[in-house]
């Protein structure tokens, strides 16, 4: 049993043995392991869970439950944006002496302030509107006696500081829990509580899957041939600056869609899967990586970020800046270029841009080989269907990535998402500020969830402004991204739909209309020029299925290192 696993079986167990009766959550992929013991608490006739797909909801449902019963009520969140959204009913607690648990997953602390996607300084997220506040220790592997104490102490403690048991002052306690991977179980019982304590029964220690191999020696000196050009989001150097720089010296550039710098000369589709093809990236590994802003999208990238063969070189103009994989060996203001008798390698880029042309080629033939609108198809066929001046916001979670993954880069169209963060939070009304602000023709590209999560941004006030906004929403009945995850593997089938799918069963069309917007629903790729080209506001709806996209999206995966071997 993995640490994460282990703590999460103790914790639910610890709140059962304390009284807890009712539990709510929002689905998330940090929050996981702790998502799966409260379905198992479930299914045994312990708890009665509450699952909502919105965490301001999921909080003040809960505040609801544990207003009315006088018990302690846990809400759970993934980290960043999802634990501040607790944050309005943690100060309702306070003020009416609610005992309210608030446990926000987090990532552990190796990975904060690196840029990590989805994360914020959690510690001390409520301030003073708690009455009490631990960050839990990360589970580790070999101290099973030690931590299963520390544990059920931390529990035991939280839940008599909420109930006011000693003060008789009750009110909100934060824990803050701070995970590592691997999230899921890997043992013959993935969401049970059949082993609630700490370790294994025999006393044996936790075996963890995947150990990482011996680190490679970092290569000395500094390399000037083989580098590629990352560019995230949230550039603070101008996103032209890594564009001249690649295409002077002859550098593959990889540009995330709201970087700033996708479609400028030289920026590649699909590099997330090249870089996600092994063999073909071992014969074209980088020497050197040069990285302006915030590359938070693509595991491949993180991946190469972190390799130790790998001289990584951040170019930054603020105080602040990402280096998650705490690999860079230098930072500086400006990006550092190869000194002027240093050989430019053509074959180098053009080995890349040939690659990723056979990629391209890849995808279009997975893509175009299905009759119907699959929410990846749609991605791409949103973006190419644009017109020229427009402006896009994407939404977190799939479509982004479904952007930045398969979508042809386009220079003369403005992209927008909100990656400080990367919550699926407020993407309407961001999308309709947006829209405002840029005066022409805009679009939006989200989630179900993530249009379901702000409907209130569709409210447009008497005598305001009414954006030309077109939100195109891909609509598989809930969390279609945890199906591409490990949470879609088929040993967690049992909990899928409950905890992670989050079906809501809405009609997405009725439901624009309802809030005054005109709306479509599309059913072929045929149709979904016509329907961008009606203006907004409108809300154009095209149905998908969770499974199938999980499919597809291994497809293409699988097309990519074909097109490359």
């Amino acid at each position: 049993m993995n640490p994460s696993t282990a703590f999460a079986r103790v914790l639910v167990d610890e709140l059962l043995r304390g009284g807890v009766t009712d539990a709510v959550l929002a689905p998330g992929s940090r929050s996981a392991s702790v998502a799966l013991a409260l379905a198992a608490a479930e299914r045994a006739g312990r708890l009665r869970l509450h699952v909502r797909i919105d965490e301001r909801t999921a909080a003040f449902l809960a505040l609801g439950l544990a207003k009315a019963s006088g018990r302690p009520v846990p809400v759970l969140t993934t980290s960043g944006t999802a634990a501040a959204h607790l944050h309005a009913a943690v100060l309702e607690a306070d003020a009416s002496g609610i005992p309210l648990l608030a446990l926000t997953a987090d990532r552990p602390p190796e990975l904060r302030g690196t840029g990590a996607n989805q994360t914020i300084d959690q510690r001390g997220l409520y301030g003073g509107a708690v009455r009490w506040a631990a960050d839990v220790g990360v589970p580790e592997a070999g101290r099973e006696a030690a931590q299963n104490r520390y544990w059920r102490s931390l529990v035991a403690k939280a839940l008599v500081v909420a109930r006011g048991a000693v003060s008789a002052d009750p009110g909100p306690v934060h824990l803050n829990l701070a995970l590592r991977e691997p999230l899921l179980p890997e043992d013959d019982d993935p969401a049970g509580l059949t082993a609630p304590w700490a370790g294994r029964a025999d006393g044996a220690p936790w075996t963890e899957a995947g150990e990482p191999a011996p680190a490679a020696p970092r290569r000395a000196g500094r390399p000037v041939g083989r580098t590629l050009v990352v560019v995230g989001d949230g550039t603070v150097l101008p996103a032209e600056n890594a564009s001249a720089l690649a295409d002077r010296w002859g550098w593959p550039l990889i540009a995330e869609p709201s970087s700033g710098t996708w479609g400028h000369r030289g920026s590649l589709r699909g590099g997330a899967l090249l870089l996600g093809a092994a063999d073909w990236l071992a014969a074209h590994r980088p020497d050197r990586v040069v990285v302006v802003g915030r590359p938070t999208l693509s595991r491949p990238v993180s991946a190469l970020l972190a390799d130790p063969a790998v001289r990584v070189e951040i170019g930054t103009s603020s105080s602040r800046w990402a280096d998650a994989g705490r690999n860079s060996s230098l930072v500086g203001r400006d990006l550092v270029a190869p000194e002027p008798s240093a050989p430019v390698l053509p074959e180098w880029f053009e080995s890349w841009q040939r690659a990723a042309a056979r990629v391209g080629s890849a995808i279009d033939a997975v893509l175009d080989a299905s009759p119907v609108l699959t929410a990846a198809r749609l991605a791409r066929d949103t973006v190419a269907a644009l017109p020229s001046g427009a402006l896009l916001v994407l939404g977190s979670s799939t479509p982004v990535r479904d952007v930045d993954r398969l979508a042809v880069p386009r220079h003369d169209i403005t992209v927008l998402a909100n990656r400080g963060v990367a919550g699926i939070d407020g993407t309407v009304s961001t999308a309709v500020g947006a829209a405002l602000a840029h005066g022409g023709p805009a679009f939006a590209l989200m989630g179900d969830l993530t249009f379901l999560h702000d409907l209130t941004g569709l409210l447009l006030g008497e005598g305001d402004a009414v954006p030309d906004l077109t939100v195109v929403v891909p609509d598989n009945d809930g969390g279609g991204i945890f199906a591409q995850l490990e949470p879609g593997e088929a040993r967690y089938a049992r909990d899928y739909r409950r905890v992670f799918g989050t079906p809501h069963g809405r009609d997405l069309v009725a439901v624009a209309q309802g809030l005054g917007w005109a709306a479509t629903r599309v059913r072929s790729p045929g149709e979904l020029g016509a329907a961008l080209a009606l203006g907004g506001p409108r809300v154009v709806v095209v149905g998908t299925d969770q499974r199938a996209e999980a499919t597809l999206a291994g497809q293409v995966r699988q097309a990519a290192a074909d097109a490359l071997s």
